[in-house]
């Protein structure tokens, strides 16, 4: 799920950069994509879709997440995208494509330090070739130094990165709904502060093409990002989510025409390295669940063993609040929803 979550994020990203050249304001590009991820997304759930709006079998978000919920909004809907498409409109599409590799590594950070989410040696190595990679790829050279260009898409994988993180903690909950939410409100208010500010209306393709790539590079990609959350935690998802860029690096060298260089190749393989030390980790000890009661999409696996009312018609995922006695054993996992322990310093 967060390699294909990648892969519609990432070839989004020349697509993005050539409707900028054709003259779209980056802040109504901006509204105009997450807009559409709302809208498509509604269309699906309305349809009752069983991939991508399976609500029956999921939890639905309570009143009580709605603090959390309008931080993920405004960092990830509203503050980001503008940030990536101003910056796309000074940096070359392959570039800003490898930049946005920062994402994943903000992500990891603030899931460490912030939510002390279990980070080993392996990953911190990875991430620190992938930061090579981004310094490389941001340098100008000179006394300009980093382009303004990359700074700003720099901001917007940081607001997206402390926007993951709190998507986490809405992960047990059904991933479209989050992503309409996310969709609607922050495509709506970016277009109309777009709008408003005088940005030219596009004409009904240009918009329906910006629409469209909403939908499948932010929509669907976010869907398949939250259910990657709910299984592999923060800083892992993150990571995995690292090879967006690689995609979009190579359409915008194909599509776009823009040039191999060399320093674009350095912070490939930097890059690749990176994501390579992400994608082989192997997290295996002898852990201790705590009592815990929650609801969310599951099936009767070795961490659901509940019981149903006598009668009970019960099909399989299904959602309802269910209560986790204490469990004592060892196998390999991440950090889902029922392996957020702490460790020790032997353990990482």
């Amino acid at each position: 799920m967060a390699l294909v979550s990648a892969a519609l994020f990432g070839a989004s990203t020349p697509f993005a950069k050539r409707l900028l050249g054709e003259g779209f304001d980056p802040w109504l590009l901006a509204g105009l994509l997450y807009l559409g991820s709302g809208l498509g997304l509604s269309a699906l759930r309305l349809a009752r879709h069983r991939e991508f709006a399976a609500a029956d079998s999921e939890a639905s978000l309570r009143r009580g997440d709605l603090p959390v919920l309008g931080l993920v909004v405004l960092l990830g809907g509203a503050i980001g995208p503008v940030l990536l498409m101003w910056g796309l409109t000074t940096t070359p599409a392959s570039s800003a494509a490898l930049l946005l590799n920062a994402e994943g590594i903000a992500t990891m950070v603030i899931a460490w330090v912030v939510f002390r989410e279990n980070v080993d040696r392996r990953l911190l190595a990875g991430a620190a070739a992938i930061i090579g990679g981004a310094v490389v790829l941001s340098w100008r050279g000179g006394p300009d130094g980093v382009g303004l260009g990359a700074l700003a898409i720099l901001g917007a994988c940081i607001a997206w990165g402390v926007d993951n993180n709190l998507t986490s903690k809405l992960s047990w909950a059904d991933p479209t709904q989050i992503a309409i939410a996310k969709g609607l409100v922050a495509g709506g208010v970016n277009v109309g502060i777009a709008l408003a500010m005088g940005a030219a209306t596009p004409m009904g393709t240009a918009a329906l093409q910006a629409a469209l790539l909403g939908f499948l590079g932010y929509g669907l990609s976010l869907v398949l990002f939250v259910q990657a959350l709910r299984r592999l935690g923060a800083a892992r998802t993150g990571a995995y989510f690292s090879t967006a860029p690689f995609i979009g690096a190579a359409l915008a060298v194909v599509l776009l025409g823009d040039r191999v260089t060399a320093q674009l190749l350095i912070a490939g393989v930097l890059m690749a390295i990176g994501v390579y030390l992400h994608l082989s980790e192997r997290h295996e000890h002898e852990h201790e669940h705590r009592p815990l009661t929650h609801a969310h999409r599951h099936t009767h696996d070795a961490h659901h063993q509940h019981t149903h009312a006598a009668g009970e018609s019960v099909s399989e995922p299904h959602s309802h609040a269910h209560h986790h006695g204490v469990i004592r054993h060892r196998h390999p996992h991440y950090p889902d929803l029922h392996h957020r322990h702490g460790h020790r310093r032997r353990e990482r």
